[in-house]
């Protein structure tokens, strides 16, 4: 897979799509939003319907594993039902396996690290952050929790909420474009 997607589902949490969109746009980063559903048109957990870039079905035509790398992230916001309807879409989580099996870079805010990376056939000794009460499935299958706002950790980056989105984005910068760019954005956001 070449290239940086978000996936949203109905029920996203807005803060936590728009605001990695927006600071990895500001960072050069050529990124596109993936409705999972049949149109472009998504409604977030507070009734905010964005029109995402293409659809999944787009998506699967358009895109392949071969020559996946770190430089290719899969991006997962939280939000109820959202993340719900992320985690329970069978062939999206078996894209995001072979992502990761192939190098592919994983990031996911909030109860997304919880119920979609948990998915992930290893994630023992990955260091990772989520939204309180969603650590329990990434703990038992060995993952190590931190309370920080983001956490990156080899290919996967981790957001723990809404209100620590932009760090989340500024995570994800830094691991495709490297620190010294995401300084410049967050001084850029007067951080």
């Amino acid at each position: 897979m070449k290239g940086v997607y978000i996936f949203l589902a109905n029920g996203f949490e807005e803060t936590e799509a728009i605001a990695p969109l927006d600071i990895l746009r500001r960072g050069g980063v050529d990124v596109k939003t993936v409705s999972i559903h049949f149109d472009k048109f998504i409604t977030g957990a507070h009734k905010v319907t964005v029109t995402a870039d293409m659809t999944y079905g787009e998506f699967k035509a358009n895109v392949e594993l071969d020559g996946t790398d770190k430089n290719d992230v899969m991006i997962f916001p939280g939000g109820m039902p959202g993340t719900r309807n992320l985690a329970e879409n069978a062939e999206i989580i078996n894209f995001m396996r072979l992502h990761y099996a192939e190098g592919g870079s994983i990031a996911a805010i909030c109860a997304a690290p919880g119920l979609v990376v948990s998915q992930l056939p290893s994630i023992e000794g990955i260091h990772f952050t989520c939204y309180d009460g969603f650590e329990d499935g990434p703990i038992a299958r060995g993952g190590i929790y931190e309370r920080k706002p983001a956490v990156a950790d080899g290919n996967v980056i981790t957001g723990r909420g809404p209100g620590c989105a932009v760090e989340f984005g500024l995570a994800i910068l830094g691991h495709l474009k490297g620190e010294e760019v995401a300084e410049e954005v967050r001084k850029s956001l007067m951080l």
